[in-house]
């Protein structure tokens, strides 16, 4: 896909919510969607929920600091502009989620039940950013294989209502200006110079320093549930290992990438 024709593609998303909104049906796709989800057990959409909190995947993602630069860079730019719109469009909007609004009894929540704030699905726009920034970074001869990014944040989507958190229309509105996000900050980051990305620059050397601290809320912070304690391990493990290989190359002369 180009990527003129990528703008489009989140107008699908958003044609989906309001049909869903005028047919009046969305508390009961809800209902469906939150037991179907059922069959499978919490921890399954309890870890697909930890890969949209900001955290959780930035974890995730850290290894690319030293393998794919220019995309983490990308992946974290698209974040920042979900966080922003997420904390501006929530209160602004502040809509009820689920358990505000149905019986207490009559659906599944995973974790302590949130009641506002419900539209945009934060934790789907920030997924979908990320997806999106890492896929159209990288060159369109590669990104065959990146389209399971897609299929992971959609699951992500999917999960909010598995937990009882969101409304089916506030993942279709946070998957298209998630992809928005993305698409912002792949354009942005494409002005970045290679130099500027190689482990001894400065832009890589913050984003190192940023992984210090997400070390300090790894081992601090329960992200989401209790159920991604094991993620956070493994975000640990990774952010820490990557930092290690990080220090070591930077007495080490470095070629353009």
């Amino acid at each position: 896909m180009s990527l003129g024709r990528a703008w489009a593609v989140p107008l699908l998303p958003l044609i989906l919510w309001l049909a869903l909104v005028l047919s009046g049906h969305e508390v009961e796709l809800f209902l469906w969607m939150n037991q179907a989800a059922q069959i499978l057990p919490n921890w399954v959409w309890a870890w697909f929920t930890f890969l949209g909190n900001g955290w959780g995947v930035f974890a995730l993602c850290f290894p690319l600091l030293l393998i794919a630069p220019r995309q983490l860079c990308a992946a974290l730019l698209a974040g920042g502009f979900a966080a922003i719109i997420s904390l501006i469009l929530k209160p602004l909007i502040n809509l009820p989620r689920p358990a505000g609004v149905l019986a207490e009894n009559s659906f599944t929540i995973l974790g302590n039940p949130l009641l506002q704030h419900a539209l945009p699905s934060g934790h789907t726009l920030t997924v979908f950013s990320v997806a999106s920034a890492i896929f159209f970074a990288t060159t369109p001869a590669r990104r065959n294989l990146l389209l399971v990014l897609f299929v992971i944040a959609t699951l992500t989507g999917i999960s909010r209502s598995a937990v009882g958190a969101h409304w089916p229309g506030d993942i279709l509105v946070g998957s298209a200006l998630g992809i928005w996000c993305g698409l912002i900050a792949s354009r942005l980051i494409s002005y970045v110079k290679n130099q500027q990305l190689t482990p001894t620059s400065l832009i890589p050397r913050i984003i190192a320093v940023a992984g210090i601290l997400e070390l300090y809320i790894l081992q601090t912070t329960v992200l989401d549930f209790p159920h991604n304690q094991v993620l956070q391990y493994l975000g640990s493990a990774l952010v820490l290992i990557t930092l290690l290989a990080f220090v070591m190359r930077q007495n080490k002369p470095q070629s353009n990438v």
